[in-house]
């Protein structure tokens, strides 16, 4: 299984494909809730974790749980997302963030070891690399400051 991370631009959005809806088949609602809290936990101690509420645990808890909701909508699961946040716009709500590449490798590093160990839990491979391609690829969308 390769999850490489690819070279973002600013103001460069390629097409991105949704991951593929075995992944949260798979994974199931509990499991992939807790691999997007696991996240959040590595990015408390993170060089990123200034772009994040790690000092107010109810916004930290906030963030981690609209992350979630998305990611479980995008990858096919309900649309908790849509239901209490309304359209994605993720774009626009990442806008006042500044996030540059070195940021967005850091974010996505992170998720490196959570995803390979979905493999010994029996998660089949190519699933997991359709939601790594989604986020290699749309967090490209979310840069919007030069390193």
């Amino acid at each position: 299984m390769k999850l490489a991370v690819h070279n973002g631009e600013i103001g460069v959005r390629p097409s991105v494909a949704k991951p593929h809806p075995g992944f949260f088949h798979e994974v199931g609602e509990a499991r992939f809730r807790k691999l997007v809290y696991d996240h959040y936990e590595a990015i408390k101690t993170s060089d990123i974790a200034f772009l994040f509420p790690v000092n107010d645990d109810e916004d930290f808890a906030d963030a981690q749980k609209h992350a979630t909701d998305f990611l479980i909508e995008i990858c096919g699961g309900p649309d908790y997302f849509t239901q209490s946040r309304g359209e994605h716009q993720m774009v626009g709500r990442h806008a006042p963030f500044r996030i540059d590449e070195a940021g967005r490798r850091t974010w996505l590093e992170l998720y490196i070891p959570l995803l390979e160990a979905l493999v010994d839990e029996g998660i089949t491979p190519a699933y997991i690399e359709s939601f790594w391609n989604y986020l290699d690829v749309f967090s490209m969308w979310l840069v919007n400051t030069k390193s």
